[in-house]
């Protein structure tokens, strides 16, 4: 049974930082390109940075230069170091995995809050 499982949410003031984990379970995780995503309030959910197999991260433009995604392979944990945090980046954050063969898992897990005041 897979379970993704973030923490690390929390209310912090704009400039501050937060540190995201994503825990997984029943999936081998190596394999896959572990994804952060963000949905706020009535808007869609998007995705904010993803980690290849080999560690290659990528990132959206709204948080280039300000959020660090990484993992620990050995753990089974996949972070979100999020830096100079801004009102707009106020969201409930999730984590997906992907593989080219299976795509995301289409259960998500609870998310974490995040919340910035300016």
């Amino acid at each position: 049974q897979v379970q993704l499982v973030e923490s690390g949410g929390g209310l912090v003031q704009a400039g501050e930082s937060l540190r995201l984990s994503c825990a997984a379970s029943g999936i081998t995780f190596s394999s896959n390109v572990m994804r952060w995503y963000r949905q706020a309030s009535g808007k869609q959910r998007e995705l904010v940075a993803q980690i290849s197999r080999n560690g290659i991260p990528n990132y959206a433009d709204s948080v280039e230069g300000r959020f660090t995604i990484s993992r620990d392979n050995a753990k089974n944990i996949v972070y979100l170091q999020m830096n100079s945090l801004k009102p707009e980046d106020t969201a409930v954050y999730y984590c997906n995995a992907w593989t080219p063969e299976r795509g995301l898992f289409g259960s998500w897990g609870q998310g974490t809050q995040v919340t910035v005041s300016s």
